[in-house]
């Protein structure tokens, strides 16, 4: 995968995209990382991207030339022997879809992705319209820029490429992968200050240890985000628990 960012601010990726998994990521050749500064493609001699707003208002907009002309003067993927690869051009905003980690699998299924991050006060609506796939917001609030969400969503994108991973069961057990938040995780000691390591982990009975954490991550679902379990079909056995749950009055 070949990933570029659209930034005024190129510095602030150094050390995400050379560190932890991105930077093994990159190292073994699964991800390539690219950051460009579109105020290189300023078409005015004071080099400016921003602009007033027509029709008045306060704040500074986007301008459309610089973000257009740095996406068009990106390298194609592919060439004579493959057909060449559209990319994901990907709006870094507040207005966008919430993201999802249904969304980043599906990201994580192409082969070129094209980040553009803003510091203003919006962009030029014709970026919108005529430039970009996707539009993607990371929460509803509003950030300085759209550098900090890109930075997520990469490495979200990122973790789920082959190889990357160490264990590539890692990334199928996280919380969301499943549809359900996470089980509980244990490690030694087995007791540390009274406390005390659930003894079915302990049994070596692999099909109870999993039984329990089907259990544990649907418990925990419901008491935290019990909106993700609206409209999701639950087993038998997970009704059960869910009605066991509520007798016992479970918050």
């Amino acid at each position: 995968m070949r990933i570029d960012v659209l930034t005024l601010f190129p510095e602030m990726f150094e050390g995400v995209f050379s560190s932890s998994i991105l930077g093994k990521a990159r190292d073994k050749g699964i991800v390539s990382f690219n950051t460009v500064n579109f105020r290189d493609y300023a078409n005015n001699k004071h080099n400016t991207v921003d602009d007033y707003p027509y029709g008045g208002g306060g704040g500074m907009v986007l301008k459309a030339e610089p973000i257009f002309s740095a996406v068009e003067d990106l390298p194609v993927i592919g060439g004579e022997s493959e057909q060449p690869v559209k990319p994901r051009v990907i709006l870094m905003c507040p207005q966008g879809e919430p993201y999802t980690q249904k969304k980043a699998e599906e990201l994580a299924s192409e082969k070129h992705l094209v980040f553009i991050c803003g510091h203003y006060e919006g962009y030029d609506e014709r970026i919108r319209e005529y430039l970009v796939t996707d539009e993607i917001s990371v929460g509803d609030y509003v950030l300085t820029g759209g550098e900090l969400p890109a930075m997520v969503v990469i490495d979200s994108v990122t973790r789920l490429l082959p190889g990357v991973l160490g264990n590539e069961m890692s990334a199928v057990t996280d919380s969301f992968s499943t549809g359900l938040l996470e089980y509980p995780h244990y490690t030694r000691p087995v007791k540390f200050r009274d406390m005390e390591v659930p003894e079915i982990l302990l049994s070596g009975h692999h099909e109870n240890v999993n039984r329990w954490r089907r259990q544990q991550a649907l418990l925990r679902t419901w008491q935290r985000r019990p909106d993700l379990l609206e409209g999701r079909e639950l087993t038998k056995e997970e009704k059960a628990w869910l009605d066991e749950w509520k007798r016992e009055g479970l918050e």
